[in-house]
């Protein structure tokens, strides 16, 4: 995400000093103390230990311990060295208790799908972390919570896929070297959610400017099957949607994912989205443009 995001912080004229995992470790305790040779007006939390697909169903005491480490000590050098930033922190969709409606209001309420207990928790102590430092001490803060997002270039950078980059490399796999296309997790007719990298951006930089200490969810608030995208990539691509092929074994998570954007277009009224065919077209694009990178660990 901090990928997309700094360039354009950088376009409109902001200062930035990007952190990553090679210049601070955030799960040790004094690593941001080095960065305290100035006030900043924003700090943006992006950082998260996780990987999409059944990745939270092997490492869930990792997790736990992981993120708690980083999240706590980012809230904890805010309120001691940053109080005049506003921290803007990213939730998870996850969160959410499938069993109620995805408005901001249920984001602490319920329990989330078993499986991803652990992540979505953690997110929602980030988020009752910054409610509390803002209730005691008066500091500025905003949780954005985005439904799964993709574009050119995004998630890619070889850890497990989300489900829709996933789709893409596999259909791509059997469109160039012949594979067998097993690319349904699951029987393909549980829905998802996408948000467009470049829209995310946008809308998160614009709540930035005019919303504080609130939840935010990001998300056109439309789902679609997992066969839907399947097919979309495959006309894209010009490859047979019939010669996909599902496998029953494979982990399938939620059954539906989308969040409620009633909040979002109150505060927004006149969000224009990407189409999903020519987000998808962009994406897809990216993926042949770095076909060889994309497919290195893919081929048969």
């Amino acid at each position: 995400m901090g990928s997309h995001l700094c360039p354009y912080l950088e376009a409109q004229g902001h200062t930035l000093i990007r952190l990553n995992s090679k210049n601070c470790d955030l799960t040790k305790q004094d690593s941001l103390l080095k960065f305290n040779d100035q006030k900043y007006d924003y700090i943006y939390h992006l950082a998260a230990w996780t990987q999409a697909g059944d990745f939270c169903l092997y490492h869930a005491g990792e997790q736990w311990i992981i993120n708690q480490q980083i999240n706590t000590n980012v809230l904890t050098w805010w309120q001691k060295y940053q109080p005049q930033a506003k921290l803007i922190a990213i939730g998870t969709s996850c969160a959410y208790d499938p069993d109620l409606e995805p408005v901001e209001e249920n984001y602490l309420k319920g329990e989330p799908i078993k499986d991803l207990l652990t992540y979505a928790m953690t997110k929602r102590m980030l988020y009752v972390g910054q409610m509390a430092i803002h209730t005691q001490f008066g500091l500025k803060y905003l949780h954005v919570v985005p439904d799964t997002l993709y574009g050119p270039g995004y998630h890619t950078d070889g850890r497990q896929l989300h489900f829709i980059f996933n789709l893409i490399r596999e259909i791509m796999r059997a469109k160039f070297y012949g594979a067998i296309a097993v690319v349904f997790w699951g029987d393909g007719h549980q829905k998802r959610e996408l948000v467009f990298i470049e829209d995310f951006v946008k809308i998160l930089v614009r709540l930035v400017e005019t919303d504080d200490d609130d939840i935010v969810n990001v998300a056109p608030g439309e789902q679609f099957s997992i066969r839907y995208f399947a097919k979309l990539i495959c006309n894209i691509l010009e490859y047979d949607y019939d010669k996909l092929r599902a496998d029953s074994k494979r982990y399938v998570g939620a059954t539906s994912k989308f969040l409620s954007p009633k909040k979002l277009q109150t505060l927004m009224p006149n969000i224009q989205w990407t189409p999903l065919d020519i987000g998808l077209k962009k994406t897809i694009e990216w993926c042949l443009q770095n076909k060889e990178k994309f497919l290195e660990q893919a081929k048969p």
